[in-house]
């Protein structure tokens, strides 16, 4: 029974992986810009305003200006997209079950993950996307620690 937990874990983990590396370099990402500079580029697709772009889609869902999905696909998508990141990687690296390497670690991987998708224009950097993406680590993180889920990984 353990191997087969373990088995299910590891192919889930490969599956999630596959899909954030899809939703995050090769779905749709928008209009590709390859005749205008680097610069110019992260001139008119970056957003470095913590906040801006959150409550820009708050704002819409309350007074309708935008459709309903776009701010929640974008709010929601982002939270939930690497809370499955603060259960597999202390999982996997014990190292990172402590709350201050995790989130350093995090920090470091989501502001790389925003670097590639600004140079290599597969994407933007947006601030608010780091923060929600954080966010949404440090809840699968704080879920990772909770009695329930040790009482498992214990058996794993």
């Amino acid at each position: 029974m353990k191997k087969i937990i373990k088995v299910i874990l590891n192919i889930s983990f490969i599956f999630y992986l596959s899909a954030l590396v899809y939703l995050l370099f090769l779905g749709s990402r928008g209009y590709f810009w390859p005749e205008i500079s680097l610069i110019e580029y992260l001139k008119y697709s970056s957003n470095f305003v913590p906040f801006k772009t959150i409550s820009t889609y708050i704002m819409a869902m309350f007074d309708g200006s935008m459709n309903m999905d776009i701010p929640i696909k974008n709010l929601f998508g982002n939270l939930f997209m690497f809370l499955p990141m603060g259960i597999y990687l202390p999982y996997y690296t014990k190292k990172l079950s402590k709350l201050f390497t995790y989130s350093i670690s995090m920090t470091l991987l989501l502001f790389l993950i925003e670097l590639i998708q600004l140079i290599t224009r597969l994407g933007s950097f947006d601030i608010d996307d780091f923060i929600l993406n954080m966010f949404g680590a440090l809840m699968g993180f704080c879920i990772c620690n909770t009695k329930v889920v040790q009482k498992y990984f214990a058996i794993v």
